[in-house]
């Protein structure tokens, strides 16, 4: 597949749908734009309530012969789209550093990860068996099957927006379902319109997936609360997400939804201190904090807080910021104004209520520095809201129980992670926290494609990855065989 160009042949201002680009026509248009030099990327066109319902019917209609191909097929398909993307790994990584100011360390991660996310969907037409069960009625037999739940609707984000769209979409079609995928708005390309150029280049029929881009706010709604879909993924906000939930729901659509975090980096008196604040870094200011699960709030063990908060100030003043697409930079851009603006807005809010700024607070354009904040408390607005930015609010605590306590003190349960070289006490503190996943001497961003990703309380429903995604992509239909003659009562 080395000399399949990336590019569909009339460029990305184009829709896929049922295995057709479209150009804008009558559409109005989304200014796709780099957000380090706000220079125009493409033009979009901004998909309609009409190309929903499009997309979903020519879904319904495709899949029933999709679902009937046999697993070698649609695993077939999985190992060529993984072809494709190790085809064109340089091109894909330039468009997300351009498209989602993404440094050479978070695209290397994210490719990494999308193609980890596809290897084990390639699994999965495999790993799509049944039950046989005795029955209470003589002379029957009971089969459990495993069959896709139809038709998969998928609302992806722009933070990590090729793993985050590829993790829904390639598990689904390798299920045998059929997908229209809505990618954010401020990522068209990577998290919508790639995946259709990889999945058509990999033989998928047409009709199994449409992209559609659009705003949320236009399209949304009519994505979420259409009859056709059996399924709605969602990664995003929860505030967002409730109503995405509330859509899906009104259709008896099952919700799968990822949504924020408020994730806690608990470092304990006998933490190894250097280990803590390497974790604390990376766990923070990866892809500049646009991270769901990246770190929110570092809590600290009194006795060794000026030293952490000394250090990680330190490390983080020294972090090169600037042109994603330059190999040193480790802070690029935040994805847009509005995103800029609530980062500092929290960080001088917090200043105000009483936070002391160790290092950072200004911002260059989109690109804000990495900020460190001591003096901090659950109740300021770096610490209770989900900052979404290269902030570090850091609280002290006295006792293990303090720290669960502030831990928990959120309506979030996402990720996090515990600093201790007595595991067993890293372990009481990890089993005290609420939350869907917890890493015990590193830090919350961790993502494995074989392992459960999911939170608990208003982080989520449902789990990614693994066998876990099969589970919400699939349903278990019960048929039964009566070999020999029943009788009645009546």
């Amino acid at each position: 597949m080395t000399d399949l160009p990336l590019e569909p042949e009339g460029g990305w201002e184009s829709l896929y749908l049922a295995g057709e680009w479209t150009d804008t026509g009558d559409r109005d248009a989304i200014v796709d734009e780099n957000p380090y030099t706000r220079e125009e990327i493409a033009t979009i066109p901004a998909g309609t309530e009409a190309d929903v319902d499009r997309a979903y019917e020519a879904a319904a209609e495709a899949q029933d012969a999709w679902s009937q191909q046999p697993p070698q097929a649609r695993a077939g398909v999985l190992n060529a789209a993984i072809e494709f993307v190790d085809a064109h790994r340089e091109e894909i990584a330039e468009l997300l550093a351009v498209e989602s100011g993404s440094t050479q360390v978070k695209s290397e991660a994210e490719l990494g990860t999308a193609r980890g996310m596809m290897q084990q969907a390639a699994s999965y037409p495999f790993r799509m068996d049944g039950q046989h069960m005795d029955s209470i009625t003589p002379g029957k037999e009971n089969i459990a099957e495993r069959v896709p739940v139809g038709v998969v609707g998928v609302i992806s984000p722009w933070n990590f927006p090729l793993h985050l769209s590829m993790r829904a979409v390639a598990p689904a079609i390798a299920a045998g379902n059929a997908v229209v995928l809505k990618p954010a708005s401020n990522t068209p390309i990577t998290g919508g319109l790639l995946l259709a150029r990889i999945f058509e280049e990999a033989g998928v029929p047409e009709g199994v997936l449409s992209v559609v881009p659009g705003r949320g706010s236009e399209i949304g709604d009519a994505v979420a609360g259409h009859e056709v879909p059996r399924v709605l993924a969602f990664t995003g906000s929860t505030e967002i997400g409730q109503r995405v939930a509330e859509k899906a729901a009104g259709n008896c659509a099952l919700p799968a939804l990822e949504l924020g975090g408020n994730n806690v980096h608990v470092v304990t008196d006998e933490a190894d201190l250097d280990r803590a604040v390497d974790g604390g870094v990376f766990g923070s200011f990866l892809h500049q904090g646009q991270i769901c699960i990246s770190t929110n709030r570092h809590l600290v063990h009194e006795s060794i807080y000026d030293d952490y908060v000394d250090a990680l100030a330190d490390r983080a003043a020294s972090l090169p910021t600037g042109d994603p697409t330059d190999g040193d930079t480790v802070i690029g851009p935040i994805i847009d104004e509005s995103q800029r603006d609530q980062i500092v807005d929290y960080v001088e809010r917090s200043v105000d209520e009483g936070a002391t700024l160790e290092t950072g607070g200004d911002a260059d354009g989109l690109v804000v520095e990495p900020t460190v904040l001591s003096d901090a408390d659950n109740g300021m607005a770096a610490a209770c809201n989900e900052h979404f930015g290269p902030v570090a609010p850091v609280i002290p605590y006295s006792s293990d129980e303090e720290a669960i306590e502030l831990a928990n003190d959120t309506i979030h349960g996402l990720s996090g992670s515990v600093h201790s070289e007595d595991v067993e006490q890293a372990r009481r503190i990890a089993d005290g926290i609420e939350t869907g996943m917890i890493h015990i001497n590193d830090q919350p961003i961790n993502d494995e494609p074989h392992v459960p990703f999911g939170g608990m309380k208003q982080s989520g429903m449902g789990r990614y990855n693994g066998e876990q995604i099969l589970d919400e992509l699939t349903t278990t239909k019960w048929i039964s065989v009566q070999h020999e003659p029943r009788e009645y009562p009546f």
